[in-house]
């Protein structure tokens, strides 16, 4: 009977599905499965087939309930319920999509594109079949959903809001029509929290789009506030492969902000305010979906900025405050107002002092409060103040708070001031030297928050405390210790399985680490400094953040030998210098210092205490004449005992046959590296092999696998929040996907185009409109074609071996362009240029397609001789054996090349010999020789 009641409501719920009803729907499956209690017919003789029907059943039902609820928006609820449904039948594709589903509503894309990663290796693994067309679609539309950085949002307010709602609404009116307000008024008056409640608000009136909150109270100078804008925009500096050397980061921002609707609140404007005023103006003036909401001491003093003095509470709201905050610490709190008002006048009704003085009501009533106020302060009886009285009231204030700690209490605040951005309880009991009752009491009396897990300190009474502390000290270098060490655990965590949870953590921690970097390199404590810059390597590498001006400070300090023992972290930070446009000279100074040392170091392949620095090192080293020491250090290591720097090795190793033409011998390397950096879970390697995997299909032809391995390498780049990666692996797939399926091609190429602009990739845009050039290319639109062309040449960055190929297809799109209008002079100048311009940074493969192109040219004229001849030399270049067709396939007028062509007899070639057939300049090939 149960049974039957079973499948009644489980009917009955189905069709509540089917007809958009979720909340019937799972009412009516809820209690039918809550007929069930344990194994269907358990107790049942010779009743296994029913059961195993009944069962069946049960489980669509759960499905179905589960569907109801993601329809009722409880996608977080139900994850752990269908990750331990997955577990227990991996190959059931409905449970899959349901998992994809709730994650992808939860905000976790990149979780729901691994479900779908696993689900698709299983199903090929175990049963041989690939996934269904509905869990395909639901793919393809995660894929299809563009990956936006994450911005800081404002911090969630702890209490609410008093006495403001006039500011609030008078300031988002304002954003309404100006793009840059200025909240101004004395330190604690509340213009930071003024501007967080409006920041909440936008999404209603006044500015539009979403908020992004900058706290640039713990900047140093003005020179770091570019990247602390990239920063708070979740914005990286450069991308995994290589660092963007020559890109400025104020340029980086204004691409990255050109697009899109932004209210940005910079916090604490005053002690960089002329470094804020300037890339204000910038910015302003090249985003005119941008607005700017800033709280500063001072005003910005620029065109267009629109000042709202915050002012202290009225009367009646001070009161209000003091009350409500008194409350919080003595329940039931009641007071004479008359008295109250009183205090918060001998206050000038500041908002920071009055919920300093009430949270000493937690120990003293109302008049001592009231008495002492008066005699520490000597407030006057008259009206108010100026705006410097009422900043010393406040400094007073604090002063009196501060005074009335304890010895053990005032100590723990003074230390806590070395933090950047708060700390984690952990981390503040080990650099304050407290057990926690300190910290505790700290909380109590409002000088310190606990939210999120994490201490801060509001940077008033921060500022306060750093000037009675004084030199930081032993409070710093207990600080460096502890980051140091936090670090050194991390490293190896990142490139491993836990390399997405390490990169959380460290990211909290992100502020906390520049400082201590920071503070040594300004004290030049060269031994604490290198290690924190090799400890942070990896984790700066990954997010793309530039440290190239404290290596620089370092290097300057630690003079042109390597300190004895610190050989690799020495070289690490030179790795670091030579990673900014700024730091070159830097690079090029102390290159050869540090790389001697390390292979003293590393002699025989030996492992060091950085097994990822000789794979970083040739990365930065790739495009330079000498950088074979550097492959050689990397390669030593294809049979060490480090199995990252094994995985590592073999990446690097594919490259040098894949040059001569030996895509045999690559693919084995690249698999290799695929397998280990799949076995270790690091999604950063395993992003980088398959990719050169997916490179390695196309130029064989299999166009289906390159695809498939760049969406898994997709997969995984979405998940490290790696913007320019996804935008340069859409590019890639796009470029496998443009002989079968232009319009798919097209729209990874538009696709790339938006996410290189949301990451300020000048580089990876201009590859992106390469792409789209190819695609007008091929549609016949010469016009649009060469103006893309043009376009993306502009954009890339010379000096940047990502580059090399982008411009080389670039400059042979134009000569294509020049030949298909009957302009084969042109056509054969931007062909040439094409074939050194890549020659000369050791592009080969790409020289080889240039060269083709010329090949395909003088067929075109009818010189077949001549044509046969290009023909073999761009088998040279590749590689290959001589007369082998053009390697994409692609005749000069962007058309299919024809059977044989530039085929015929031709003879082995040295590549110099190759590029002076093609007609190269011997100042090219000279350089080229020296290679």
């Amino acid at each position: 009977m149960d049974a039957g009641r079973f499948e009644r409501l489980a009917d009955e719920g189905r069709a509540a599905l089917r007809d958009g009803d979720p909340e019937r729907a799972a009412a009516l499956l809820g209690e039918a499965l809550a007929l069930w209690r344990g194994p269907a017919l358990a107790d049942v003789p010779r009743a296994e087939t029913e059961a195993v029907r009944l069962e069946e059943r049960g489980l669509a039902a759960r499905e179905d309930r589960i569907e109801a609820d993601l329809g009722r928006g409880r996608h977080r609820d139900v994850v752990p319920e269908l990750r331990e449904l997955l577990g227990r039948h991996p190959l059931r594709e409905r449970l899959a999509g349901l998992l994809m589903r709730a994650l992808r509503d939860g905000g976790g894309r990149a979780e729901a594109l691994v479900v779908f990663e696993e689900t698709r290796r299983r199903l090929a693994d175990e049963l041989g079949t690939d996934p269904s067309a509905d869990l395909a679609a639901l793919h393809r539309d995660l894929l299809r959903g563009d990956p936006a950085p994450a911005p800081v949002r404002p911090p969630a307010p702890l209490t609410a809001l008093v006495g403001r709602d006039g500011d609030v609404e008078g300031v988002a009116d304002l954003l309404g029509t100006a793009r840059l307000v200025t909240l101004t008024g004395p330190g604690g008056v509340g213009k930071t929290r003024l501007a967080v409640e409006v920041a909440g608000r936008t999404g209603g009136r006044g500015a539009a789009g979403p908020a992004c909150f900058a706290e640039l109270a713990p900047l140093r100078d003005g020179a770091s506030l570019p990247r602390a804008l990239l920063g708070a925009l979740g914005l990286r500096e450069s991308g995994l492969q290589a660092p963007d050397a020559a890109k400025d980061p104020e340029d980086r921002l204004a691409a990255a902000l050109a697009d899109r609707t932004l209210l940005l609140v910079l916090d604490n404007c005053e002690h960089v305010v002329d470094a804020v005023a300037a890339l204000a103006a910038r910015l302003l003036a090249a985003c005119p979906g941008l607005r700017i909401l800033a709280t500063s001491r001072e005003p910005l003093g620029i065109t267009g900025e629109h000042l709202w003095p915050v002012r202290p509470l009225d009367g009646d709201s001070a009161v209000r405050l003091f009350t409500a905050r008194a409350s919080a610490v003595r329940r039931g709190f009641a007071a004479d107002p008359r008295a109250v008002r009183r205090i918060c006048a001998a206050l000038d009704d500041l908002p920071l002092a009055i919920e300093l003085a009430a949270a000493r009501l937690r120990t003293m009533d109302v008049a001592d409060l009231g008495d002492r106020l008066g005699d520490r302060l000597g407030v006057p009886s008259r009206g108010s103040r100026t705006a410097d009285e009422r900043h010393r009231t406040l400094r007073a204030v604090v002063a009196w708070s501060w005074d009335l700690l304890t010895g053990g209490e005032r100590r723990a605040a003074e230390r806590f001031t070395v933090f950047a951005g708060g700390a984690t309880p952990d981390a503040a009991r080990e650099v304050c030297g407290d057990d926690g009752d300190a910290l505790e009491a700290l909380v109590d009396k409002s000088l310190l928050e606990l939210s999120g897990g994490r201490y801060r300190m509001l940077e008033t009474i921060r500022a306060y405390g750093a000037e009675r502390g004084g030199d930081p000290g032993e409070a710093g270098d207990a600080h460096a210790r502890y980051f140091l060490e936090l670090a050194r655990t991390a490293d190896p965590q990142l490139r491993g399985a836990g390399q997405l949870e390490w990169l959380r953590v460290l990211g909290a921690e992100h502020g906390n680490l520049l400082a201590a970097l920071s503070r040594a390199a300004e004290a030049r404590d060269v031994p604490t400094g290198l290690r924190l810059s090799a400890a942070m390597a990896g984790y700066l590498w990954i997010r793309g953040v530039s440290v190239a001006a404290q290596a620089a400070a370092l290097l300057d300090a630690a003079g042109p030998v390597p300190p004895p023992g610190l050989e690799e972290e020495y070289a690490t930070c030179v790795l670091h210098a030579g990673a900014d446009a700024a730091g070159r000279e830097v690079w090029r100074r102390h290159r050869t210092a540090a790389e001697a040392a390390l292979e003293a170091v590393w002699a025989d392949g030996r492992t060091g205490r950085h097994p990822a620095l000789p794979f970083l090192w040739m990365m930065r080293r790739a495009d330079e004449p000498d950088a074979h020491s550097a492959y050689a250090l990397v390669l030593a290591r294809r049979d060490g005992p480090d199995p990252w720097a094994r995985a590592a090795a073999h990446f690097i190793a594919g490259f040098e046959p894949l040059a001569t033409g030996d895509a045999e011998r690559a693919g084995r390397d690249f698999e290799a590296a695929v397998r280990g950096f799949r076995v270790l879970g690091d999604r950063w390697g395993t992003a980088l092999a398959l990719d050169a995997l997916a490179g390695l299909a196309a130029h064989r032809g299999d166009r289906a696998t390159a695809v498939a391995l760049t969406d898994e390498a997709l997969v995984l780049t979405e998940q490290l929040g790696a913007l320019d990666d996804t935008a340069d692996l859409l590019v890639n797939r796009g470029d496998h996907r443009i002989g079968d399926d232009r319009d798919a091609a097209r729209a990874d190429y538009e696709r790339a185009a938006a996410v290189a602009r949301r990451a300020g990739s000048a580089t990876y845009l201009a590859a992106a409109l390469r792409g789209l050039g190819d695609i007008a290319l091929l549609d016949g639109d010469l016009g649009t074609a060469e103006r893309l062309y043009s376009d993306a040449l502009d954009r890339f960055d010379p000096h940047w071996i990502k580059s090399v190929g982008g411009r080389a297809t670039a400059l042979i799109g134009l000569g294509r362009v020049a030949a298909a209008r009957g302009d084969q002079g042109a056509a054969r100048s931007r062909f040439r240029e094409a074939a050194g311009g890549a020659a000369s940074r050791g592009a080969f493969m790409d020289a080889a397609r240039a060269v083709d192109a010329l090949a395909g040219l003088a067929a075109a004229e009818g010189a077949a001789e001549r044509a046969a001849r290009l023909s073999g030399a761009a088998a040279a270049l590749r590689g290959a054996p001589p007369g082998a067709a053009p390697a994409d396939g692609v005749s000069a007028d962007g058309g299919p090349a024809a059977d044989g062509a530039g085929g015929g007899p031709a003879e082995v070639l040295s590549r110099a010999d190759a590029l002076r057939l093609a007609g190269l300049d011997e100042e090219v090939i000279e350089a080229v020789s020296r290679r």
